[in-house]
């Protein structure tokens, strides 16, 4: 194998190039975009007592995920009568992540959420690492097992089928069990995977309902033979998957306009960034 060293001393202009793909490609990985929704009907006009009130609740999920992995917020008039400036949120990130980590996720989605959803009464993003979530009406706390997205993986990666079906069972129903206690679980059989999470907002009781209909939904869904599953209720989620297995899988319930918008947007950001940057070496490089 030949390695290629680059010294900043020797190509300044080079290594800094290198080190904005690598880490720009690190952060793409961490943040990649799972599902949207944005809310039908009436939107909000700018510079109303709405938009006030849900700037504030996105700073304030912004500066709460740098401490905690989940918050619920409700801001606004909502307990004097007057609803038109009441916002209710929340956000979470995944129970593996730190606090950093989950900083940076919930900024991303917070971004990505009203470029896809300008002006809307309501909106959610889930992203690989978080979800943010905010409503004009009180949703937080109330049950939800509505199939925001799923996911299957290819059928004939497996060599030993019964075996695979075993490991998968075992590691799904642990990852049930674990998450309706703790609100998060990660497990392994072998060399199949799973981890499945609630939303804080849920009770324990309506967490292992939620789990329970997810993890329905993933054996139903996906053909039994399917080396990954990925199903997300508006609440909870479950998945699993073979450690020769995650690229993205065609069948997908997100083929959504809001899916291809996101895509689209977040590709073009990205590509003006990268281009701007490039330019910007050149420049410097060339003067140097």
């Amino acid at each position: 194998m030949k390695t290629i060293t680059i010294t900043q001393t020797q190509t300044p202009s080079l290594y800094r190039l290198f080190t904005f793909l690598v880490l720009t490609n690190n952060l793409v990985k961490a943040n990649m975009f799972i599902y949207a929704g944005c809310s039908q009907g009436n939107k909000y006009q700018p510079n109303t007592p709405y938009e006030a009130t849900l700037n504030s609740l996105l700073s304030s999920m912004a500066t709460s995920s740098s401490q905690s992995l989940y918050n619920s917020f409700a801001l606004g008039n909502y307990s004097s009568g007057n609803p038109d400036g009441s916002v209710f949120g929340l956000y979470q990130c995944r129970g593996d992540l730190k606090t950093r980590e989950c900083s940076i996720c919930v900024a991303k989605a917070i971004e990505e959420v009203s470029l896809v959803c300008p002006y809307t009464l309501g909106a959610t993003m889930q992203l690989e690492g978080c979800f943010v979530r905010y409503e004009h009406s009180d949703f937080i706390g109330k049950l939800d097992t509505s199939l925001m997205f799923k996911r299957c993986g290819y059928e004939d990666g497996v060599n030993d089928a019964e075996d695979f079906v075993k490991r998968r069972d075992e590691v799904v129903a642990d990852i049930q069990q674990g998450a309706a206690m703790a609100g998060f679980r990660i497990s392994s059989s072998g060399s199949v995977h799973g981890l499945a999470q609630c939303l804080g907002d849920l009770s324990a009781s309506d967490c292992s309902a939620c789990l329970s209909d997810a993890v329905a939904k993933m054996i139903s869904l996906c053909s039994r033979s399917a080396t990954a599953a990925d199903v997300f209720l508006a609440q909870c989620y479950a998945r699993y998957w073979v450690s020769t297995y995650y690229k993205a899988a065609p069948d997908s319930t997100n083929d959504d306009e809001v899916g291809k918008t996101v895509a689209i947007v977040v590709g073009v950001l990205a590509g003006v960034a990268i281009f701007v940057v490039l330019l910007s070496i050149c420049r410097k490089a060339l003067v140097g």
